[in-house]
């Protein structure tokens, strides 16, 4: 006979797995008034702007990058005779053409100089000037939730398998993980129904758990036999195998887009592999192939809602102008951010550009940013969600000067 101490018991033997189970993995989302969406993804490892959003147009370009790029002169991926995608977002030139893709260009966070993956994700998330104990240790989209009446936990979701600082605060947040795949039947259903009855607490987070991990598998999985308590540890055991295979980008994007067609309004998650010290030409190119088809599987799975939609890629830091002696880029300082969605007005690059000359580097070595990415971010809040200006210059994003209006929003 199944009881709860067994089936903790038994769960405890699958060690650090049980960690990935939906009984125990978060995920997070969120929801709010008004039939506007927004979805941020965090590009851990600093992006190469220079390389995503590649300016050819510029004399130095082609001498600082040909160990990465060569001098050829773009074709399909020509956005405006002076700019190029990097040829794996080719896949997303329809959505440019179509003024739902955009990129604000030579944009960083104010970290400056130390170049740390991890202090530079940590002011990316939390939207604060600096660390330290004034910063805080909430993220802006928690922020932001606090501003808007009427929230509830699902308004936002943070997806993935780590927490986000972005989502982090007073304001409730949902969470879900591609790992919170288990199938289960309705005989092992009710099975666990019975387990948990006399306990209605674990009950009902078991069963929040398994409506969750139907909507990421897209339906309970039938099964010919019943489940006993063996049957559900192995079950459990596939599932997270599977989820490790899979690697669960096309899962978060999704699960996302399925929780935005319904009541959640922001969405957040987390995309890996950009820190391309080494062989960048065949690193980045993979990773970005991931990032057009995650874009694409948003505008395919939102459908018609899409047209209320925002997406905003963000990064921590950009990297070098200069390629390095292994076919790579080091940290660097400018960067670039990419925005999609029906609710954007795309088909352009929004930049203050610097310029590439030795001269115009900041520090003779990267990228000059002359726009916050705050700013950018603030300014889609202020018009998507009606955030009013004084809110997000002092609370959202605290001593961002917002400037003119880039006119990112339809």
């Amino acid at each position: 006979m199944l009881t709860r101490r067994l089936f903790l018991t038994r769960s405890a033997a699958l060690g650090c797995s049980l960690a990935a189970s939906p009984l125990v993995t978060p995920v997070t989302m969120a929801s709010a008034p008004g039939e506007n969406r927004l979805v941020v993804i965090i590009l851990r490892g600093g992006l190469d702007g220079l390389d995503l959003l590649r300016p050819y147009g510029s004399p130095e370009f082609a001498a600082y990058r040909q160990a990465l790029v060569g001098r050829d002169v773009p074709g399909e991926t020509d956005l405006d005779g002076f700019f190029a995608l990097h040829p794996a977002l080719s896949p997303l030139m329809p959505l440019w053409r179509a003024g739902e893709l955009g990129f604000a260009h030579a944009v960083s966070t104010p970290y400056r100089d130390k170049r740390s993956h991890f202090d530079g994700q940590d002011i990316l998330e939390a939207g604060t000037p600096g660390l330290g104990a004034e910063s805080g240790r909430d993220g802006w989209l928690n922020r932001l939730l606090q501003t808007m009446p009427g929230r509830h936990a699902d308004t936002a979701y943070a997806i993935g398998r780590s927490h986000l600082l972005l989502t982090r605060g007073a304001a409730d947040v949902a969470d879900w993980s591609p790992d919170a795949a288990l199938p289960l039947s309705p005989q092992a259903e009710r099975l666990l129904d019975m387990v948990m009855h006399d306990d209605p607490l674990f009950r009902d987070v078991t069963l929040e758990a398994v409506r969750l991990s139907k909507t990421s598998l897209g339906g309970a999985t039938e099964m010919a036999e019943p489940l006993d308590a063996a049957g559900m540890m192995e079950a459990m055991r596939d599932s997270m195998g599977d989820a490790v295979r899979k690697g669960g980008l096309e899962e978060i994007a999704r699960f996302a887009a399925g929780r935005l067609r319904e009541d959640t309004r922001i969405a957040a998650y987390s995309m890996t592999g950009f820190d391309t010290h080494a062989n960048q030409a065949r690193g980045l190119t993979r990773t970005l192939k991931d990032l057009a088809a995650n874009l694409l599987i948003l505008r395919e799975e939102l459908g018609p809602v899409w047209d209320r939609t925002a997406v905003v890629a963000m990064t921590e830091f950009g990297r070098t102008a200069h390629a390095n002696g292994t076919g790579g880029t080091d940290h660097g300082t400018g960067g670039a951010m990419l925005f999609a969605g029906g609710a954007l007005r795309g088909g352009r690059v929004v930049t203050d550009w610097p310029g590439l000359s030795e001269a115009d580097l900041y520090q003779r070595r990267d990228l000059m940013p002359t726009r916050d990415v705050r700013a950018h971010a603030g300014w889609i809040l202020r018009h998507l969600f009606g955030t009013e200006r004084r809110a997000i210059e002092e609370m959202v994003f605290p001593g961002v000067e917002l400037g003119a209006d880039a006119g990112l929003v339809l």
